[in-house]
């Protein structure tokens, strides 16, 4: 499948947060790196997008409520990606809100998926081992979403960048180094081989904030 247009697709945001040597988690897992500044931005960020979108590594590691709580502001739908519904029916998400959105492929259990559809997921089956990511986003465009707030480990995160749908990063860099050469970075995935193969971005905001420094990036 060529590269999507706007018009086929919702825009997403990638946000996150990372020590300065680029990792979002400890190599035990730990991941609380925003300070209650950065928590409430992204709070902010949440609630002026239609939708958020996790992986399932993240969903499984921290059980997320994803809602808006640090400001004012109505909840979104919540997206996983989640190619064998691994997903708990009893998982966080399904107790805040209903609009939750599985995204499965092909080898999900038919066991599995009849058990998030009873715990109320609406379900979208796209790919053969691997949900496809772009006839995903094309999915979710006809559901009337058109802005997403992708919050994604490193793998999730860079399956989403190299198939070109990504129109914008904004990354809190916070002042310490974690270290650890199996610790997650804000990307992983497999990667470029050439300097010249890499993504490509345009600078469009630097703040300081507290201690902490946030860039905003445009995705060529």
């Amino acid at each position: 499948m060529a590269r999507l247009n706007v018009n086929q697709r919702p825009l997403v945001t990638l946000a996150g947060a990372m020590s300065l040597d680029g990792k979002i988690a400890t190599k035990a897992g730990d991941s609380k790196i925003s300070s209650q500044r950065d928590l409430t931005n992204l709070h902010r960020a949440r609630s002026n997008h239609d939708a958020m979108m996790i992986g399932i590594g993240t969903l499984l590691h921290d059980n997320p409520h994803l809602t808006v709580r640090h400001v004012k502001g109505k909840n979104l739908i919540r997206i996983i990606v989640d190619s064998a519904a691994r997903t708990p029916p009893n998982a966080n998400v399904f107790r805040t809100s209903p609009n939750v959105i599985v995204a499965v492929s092909k080898r999900a259990s038919n066991q599995r998926v009849r058990r998030l559809r009873q715990a109320g997921a609406k379900i979208i089956q796209t790919g053969g081992y691997k949900v496809n990511l772009k006839t995903l986003m094309t999915r979710l465009r006809q559901l009337g979403i058109r802005s997403i707030l992708l919050e994604g480990g490193g793998t999730l995160n860079w399956s989403m960048i190299s198939n070109q749908l990504v129109d914008q990063i904004i990354v809190t860099i916070a002042p310490f180094i974690i270290g650890g050469s199996n610790a997650t970075t804000l990307v992983d995935g497999k990667g470029v081989s050439k300097i010249n193969r890499a993504i490509r971005l345009t600078p469009v905001d630097l703040r300081r904030i507290g201690e902490e420094i946030s860039l905003t990036y445009k995705v060529n």
